[in-house]
């Protein structure tokens, strides 16, 4: 009890300074800016924005905690973190440069860590979510990746769009951006998340913005943003001043989802019913606890959202890069494939950066039991 005492004054006063110095650090450029002008005007009339408390809201009142304090999580958060990261190196499977040369007409993917997709499809090269920065914060020591990236945003050529689910670090990374900034490519963004790019340097007419079920079209792709169950914001004071989503990309043949950070929702549902059956099914899962269920979905909710969105392989996302959630670093992907197997859902579990064509047949390899069997026993 009394080492728990000292531990919790020892929290406080880390809280009390770390306040401090984030207030301090306000005004630091990775922080963005917050929507003004007309783009706040375009804000103010989108249904997803609610005027009376000037931010933009979820459909239903989704709290982000379930009822713990803060101050209780926090410190679990920081002093529980038995088995949270791995003790070794997660393996991978390189993208060769050589692959990447020429963008494939035939859908592919690879998975580079946490949410960071790189997508081809109908001769379009998609990278979403992108973060190669060593730390997913505003601050260089907090949320710290435990994986190196396996390539550097320098050596992915030939990108046409960027896609951004929200403004989070671990979804909107300043650094990515400014290296990316003077190429030709398009960024499709939820509406307000262009004022933090625009900051940064980005030419807004490279900026698209979009609110919910609005799309756009790129050659020959059809991008949707639509409903996630989350909330925004990079600082203490511009919570919820930018929107969230999830995204469909409607090829020629193939149909794809991206959930971006999501609690399991009746918006699943409708998304399917509205823009599905989905080929492939990019899903969070990582990062969750009932502590704050609403904002981020449970791998067994994950896989039923698949079904909801009427998918037919599921790759999950959100994990094996950064410790953001109280779980072990493995207790997404057995949970996940778990719940998978026993609904008859088909899951695709790459190792990171291995490049996935969906015109050969995926055979899906545990390569993470015996890393975990090396942990625990």
């Amino acid at each position: 009890m009394i080492m728990y005492k000292l531990n919790l004054i020892l929290f406080t006063l880390t809280t009390i300074i770390l306040t401090f110095m984030v207030i301090i650090l306000l005004s630091c450029s990775s922080m963005g800016s917050d929507p003004k002008g007309d783009r706040l005007d375009k804000i103010m009339n989108s249904e997803q924005y609610n005027r009376r408390k000037n931010k933009f809201q979820n459909p239903h009142n989704t709290p982000i905690s379930t009822g713990r304090s803060w101050v209780v999580i926090m410190y679990d958060f920081i002093f529980k973190t038995k088995g949270r990261t791995p003790k070794e190196k997660l393996p991978v499977a390189p993208l060769k440069l050589s692959e990447l040369k020429i963008i494939n007409k035939n859908l592919r993917f690879a998975w580079l860590g946490h949410s960071t997709v790189l997508l081809e499809i109908d001769s379009n090269r998609i990278l979403i979510d992108p973060v190669f920065s060593t730390y997913a914060s505003p601050v260089p020591f907090m949320v710290k990746r435990f994986q190196p990236p396996v390539l550097t945003i320098d050596e992915i050529h030939n990108i046409d769009i960027i896609l951004i689910s929200h403004d989070h670090y671990d979804h909107l990374d300043y650094k990515t951006i400014t290296k990316l900034k003077a190429r030709d490519i398009q960024y499709v963004v939820p509406l307000g998340v262009g004022s933090h790019l625009e900051s940064w340097g980005v030419d807004n007419k490279k900026i698209t913005e979009l609110t919910w079920w609005n799309s756009t079209n790129h050659k020959g792709l059809k991008l949707t943003c639509t409903p996630a169950q989350h909330f925004s914001g990079r600082g203490f004071f511009n919570r919820n001043k930018t929107l969230w989503s999830s995204w469909s990309i409607q090829g020629q043949n193939e149909n794809i989802f991206y959930s971006g950070d999501s609690g399991y929702g009746k918006h699943y549902k409708e998304i399917g019913n509205r823009l599905g059956p989905f080929d492939l099914t990019f899903l969070e899962n990582g990062a969750y606890s009932l502590d704050w269920k609403f904002v981020h979905q449970l791998p067994e909710e994950a896989v039923q959202a698949h079904i909801d969105l009427k998918g037919e392989a599921m790759i999950p996302v959100h994990w094996g890069m950064f410790n953001l959630g109280l779980h072990t670093w493995f207790d997404p992907i057995i949970r996940i494939t778990d719940e998978a197997e026993k609904r008859g859902v088909r899951i695709i579990v790459p190792k990171l950066g291995q490049l996935i064509s969906m015109d050969k047949n995926y055979v899906l390899e545990d390569w993470w039991s015996e890393i975990i069997s090396r942990e625990t026993n």
